[in-house]
């Protein structure tokens, strides 16, 4: 809590924000964050801000993605993703303020006396750095690994199944930077429940097979705005059926308008 600031407003969503694109989890672990999170007594803005702008965008994604798609795209929809945080997180805030939405009723005092540097140096001074203690960090990353890999496989899968059976031509019309292009992207992304390294390889088909890169980002952005697993995470975690059914409300309308926006200038 004292790195995520516990002061509302801006200053709290920009750090949320930059917490969510620097954390290293998938779209389903990243739930499990926000929710202690919210536990600990982050605002439902932060909350939003970090589950918003954390999923696909990953250090790990972020390399593939760049390896997929491009230095340049990847960096402008990591940038996209980061405002469309922001301006959700303040929309949280303002409703929030105003009473349409209820407030996190959790709570965190930090001691007057506490410093995060001067704690941070005290708990890496004190842990021992042995060979064994490293040798289990390796082989607990490797084993956790595993996970990340499965749903990279999957979605690789997803994509060779998409090219074999569509033709560049086809896929083209049906996914293409048109209005009906972007609709049906939305509604598969709605219905698919796949996780976000699973996502990844059909949003760089987008951009490169369909010349759509509004639909790849959309694609990415509304698997996580539109996931049922994470409106029903955010219902159980702050007990408002509200909170949970804003979360698509605001985010969807912002990704489609960038989305169109980005297909309108690429082409």
């Amino acid at each position: 809590m004292s790195i995520l600031g516990t002061s509302k407003g801006l200053n709290g969503i920009l750090r949320a924000t930059a917490a969510g694109v620097l954390l290293d989890l998938c779209s389903h672990g990243i739930l499990m964050v926000g929710a202690k999170l919210y536990e600990r007594g982050a605002s439902i803005c932060q909350v939003i801000a970090f589950l918003v702008a954390s999923p696909w965008n990953s250090f790990s994604l972020t390399l593939i993605l760049i390896a997929l798609i491009g230095f340049w795209w990847t960096m402008g929809f990591i940038l996209l993703s980061m405002v469309i945080a922001i301006i959700a997180g303040l929309i949280f805030d303002s409703l929030v303020n105003r009473g349409v939405l209820p407030g996190n009723e959790n709570n965190i005092e930090l001691p007057e006396n506490f410093h995060f540097w001067t704690n941070a140096c005290a708990g890496i001074k004190n842990t021992d750095f042995t060979a064994s203690y490293i040798f289990s960090m390796l082989k607990q990353g490797i084993k956790e690994s595993r996970m990340v890999m499965r749903w990279i496989l999957f979605g690789i899968l997803l994509a060779g199944l998409v090219r074999a059976f569509l033709s560049p031509e086809t896929f083209g019309t049906w996914f293409g930077p048109t209005i009906a292009g972007l609709g049906l992207t939305v509604l598969v992304a709605t219905i698919m429940e796949v996780c976000s390294e699973g996502s990844t390889p059909i949003a760089a088909d987008l951009l490169n097979r369909a010349n759509a890169p509004g639909n790849g980002f959309a694609f990415l952005m509304t698997g996580v705005s539109t996931d049922y697993t994470e409106i029903m995470v955010l219902k159980e975690t702050t007990g408002s059926w509200k909170i949970a059914l804003f979360l698509p409300l605001l985010t969807v309308p912002q990704v489609l308008a960038v989305a169109w926006q980005i297909n309108a200038i690429t082409f």
